[in-house]
């Protein structure tokens, strides 16, 4: 069963990759759609198999992978829990994207393309979560990566698409070297690689010390700073963050499949199941707690002024996975992971339900064109309100009990830091509220600003056109399917909104269902060993939290919703005051806080100077200059001297041997007289 679930996705992406051009795009989505639907069930099945009465978790030996020396490399999966709730929220995300994208991409003429690469991500990071070993974890992290570049990149005729796709694979490299110095110290401490092997030696290493960089570290301090820097990589975390907004470049489905439930919970996940080593090293999570109330308050400040739909939810998934490393960093791994749970299905609705948007719009991002859809679609705007809702963590939503129990974690908790990450995740979670209530009344709400822009759809930037000249745009060139100059916004078909349904059901009822289970009374049970038990007990703290802590993200949410409303609804002018007044502050959230220009400025800009004087100077002018094109410069100068003998004229010729057979001469009467005078 569990070979199945991580192999009929890559069957799906090796059938439409190699033989999409002859069977055709409809059968490619099709083959690959039925995998992930196939997988997803048996992830399902095996979820309440572990997870039951009477389950067990399991290791299943695939292959030995490979040895070399003391380093013995298994291919395996572990089947526990956790796995199992990846393998769920993985599976059930990617085959709702895929039959989306049967709709949202009908008119591309690269689906194939685009759907044997939906179905590589899907398998490499099926291969992430049921890793048994870090190695293997690894193998599946950049094939996530590698996969994400090509997704990201997938409308290759446009350059910025391009930028964005190097940009998330260059920014995610500087975490990955720091994962994989992780690794290698884990192996020179613990001689292995192996989970299991791995955990069962870390508490022999709470004292031991680790020379790295002239100084003495604690060495599963250190080893766990390390393998944070992958996560920080691979879940946007502050200073890392910087590729996740340009991924909007992708299509829509893309940038759902990245950003709800796969690539950027890759982070998330590899702290839970590292959480035995990283409960012994304090230091460690004290910094992952800090790190991730910082990225939860920057990314909602940044949010709060965008006005690229998908940009607003992009930054939002920075801003949760803050509130997930928080989670993580005072203990809280079972709240932590119950909220990368939640997130997946609103924040998969959110995205999916933008795309319907776009769809209706045809082609426009913008929020400020937008306006009055609510009359026009009103299945996507029950469903964005449904997302939106769970996402404010308004009662009894998904949200609701995953976000509360961080904010109650965050406050109960003695972990150094925990005071800053309290803060910012309440204050966060009121920005969350304005900027979704923005999104939503700028989107549905108020006049129809869209009216007067159906004749300048040239300026859209996300237009392109493909090598043979089709027209192409974020969904896929549509003809506006049949609607020929109607520029009214329509409905998007079943296809398209049936998955939003399945989703709306998930981020209303997942928390309610499942509640009990992740962070209740039969957590425990639940759990099993698949997360360490934190020495703090803080789940049964929050319990105990204080009734203002427990109403503070409500109290937030509304105050987000009051304001969101008197800025947007009645008082739409007072936003372009604000801007006007505070042009500084404005200006600093919207482009970001400055970091992309920091970074250009820092890194990029000598970066690329420095490689054109290595290219220019060392060589070209060195290594070219004295090597082989110096040679053979050298050689087309004595040759072009040789070359000027061949005049054609016998007089020259007979001067020349003249000239010889006078030198010959001279040499023999020489030679001759030192000879007999010797």
């Amino acid at each position: 069963m569990y070979h199945a679930i991580v192999f009929f996705p890559l069957i799906g992406a090796i059938i439409a990759g190699l033989f999409g051009r002859y069977i055709g795009a409809r059968l490619s989505e099709y083959v690959t759609t039925s995998c992930l639907a196939f997988a997803c069930l048996l992830a399902w099945g095996a979820f309440f198999l572990v997870t039951g009465d009477h389950g067990h978790a399991e290791r299943v030996q695939v292959a030995q992978w490979f040895s070399a020396g003391d380093l013995t490399v298994d291919w395996a999966f572990k089947v526990d829990t956790l796995t199992c709730v990846m393998l769920v929220v993985v599976t059930t995300v990617s085959t709702l994207v895929h039959l989306y994208s049967v709709g949202y991409m009908e008119e591309d003429p690269h689906r194939p393309r685009f759907f044997a690469y939906l179905s590589l991500f899907t398998f490499a990071m099926l291969m992430l979560v049921t890793a048994d070993n870090l190695v293997q974890m690894f193998f599946g992290w950049e094939g996530v990566g590698l996969a994400s570049y090509l997704l990201i990149g997938f409308w290759y005729e446009k350059p910025s698409a391009n930028a964005a796709a190097m940009k998330a694979f260059i920014v995610n490299r500087v975490g990955d070297f720091g994962f994989s110095l992780g690794i290698f110290l884990v192996f020179v401490l613990t001689g292995s690689v192996s989970f299991d092997a791995i955990f069962a030696k870390a508490p022999e290493l709470k004292d031991a010390t680790f020379h790295f960089l002239g100084y003495d570290w604690n060495a599963l301090t250190l080893t766990c700073l390390l393998l944070f820097m992958g996560a920080m990589g691979k879940s946007a975390q502050f200073l890392l963050h910087t590729w996740l907004p340009d991924a909007m470049e992708g299509p829509t489905p893309v940038s759902a499949l990245i950003h709800a439930a796969t690539m950027v919970t890759a982070g998330v996940f590899m702290v839970a199941r590292l959480s035995p080593l990283f409960e012994l090293a304090p230091v460690a999570l004290s910094v992952v707690t800090v790190i991730g109330g910082i990225t939860a308050f920057f990314a909602a400040t940044v949010g709060l002024v965008q006005n690229d739909i998908k940009r607003v939810i992009a930054y939002s998934t920075c801003s949760q996975l803050g509130y997930m490393f928080v989670a993580l960093g005072v203990g809280a791994y079972s709240a932590g992971v119950f909220h990368l749970f939640t997130h997946a299905f609103f924040k998969a609705l959110l995205f999916l339900g933008a795309g319907s948007v776009i769809h209706a719009m045809h082609h426009e991002q913008d929020m400020r064109h937008m306006g009055a859809l609510r009359k026009f679609i009103p299945f996507t705007t029950a469903m964005m309100t449904i997302g939106t809702l769970a996402l404010i963590g308004f009662p009894f939503t998904a949200g609701y009990y995953s976000k509360d129990a961080i904010i109650e974690a965050a406050y109960m908790s003695d972990r150094p830091g925990h005071v800053l990450a309290f803060l910012a995740t309440v204050i966060a979670a009121l920005m969350t509220s304005f900027y979704s209530w923005r999104l939503f009344f700028l989107t549905f709400e108020g006049p129809a600003r869209w009216a007067a822009q159906h004749g300048a759809h040239g300026h859209d930037d996300h237009a392109h056109a493909d090598a043979h000249g089709h027209a192409a745009a974020d969904h896929a060139a549509h003809d506006d399917h049949g609607h020929g100059h109607d520029h009214t916004p329509h409905e998007s078909p079943i296809v398209m909104t049936l998955p939003l349904a399945i989703l709306a059901f998930g981020a209303l009822f997942a928390g309610l269902i499942f509640k009990d289970r992740f962070i209740g009374e039969g957590m425990d049970a639940f759990w099993g060993h698949a997360l360490a038990h934190s020495e703090n007990h803080i789940m049964h703290k929050i319990h105990e939290a204080p009734g203002w802590v427990s109403a503070s993200p409500f109290i937030m949410l509304s105050l987000g919703f009051v304001l969101a409303f008197w800025m947007y609804i009645r008082q739409p002018e007072l936003p372009g005051q604000l801007a006007n007044q505070q042009p500084t502050l404005y200006q600093f959230l919207l482009n970001k806080w400055y970091f992309d220009e920091i970074y250009d400025a820092i890194f990029v800009r000598p970066a690329k100077k420095f490689g054109l004087f290595l290219w220019k100077e060392g060589d070209g002018r060195i290594i070219d200059g004295m090597g082989p094109d110096g040679i053979s410069a050298r050689v087309v100068d004595v040759t072009r001297g040789v070359v000027r003998l061949q005049t054609g004229y016998v007089y020259h010729y007979a001067f020349v041997m003249l000239v010889g057979v006078a030198g010959l001469i001279t040499w023999y009467m020489l030679t001759g007289v030192a000879g007999g005078a010797h």
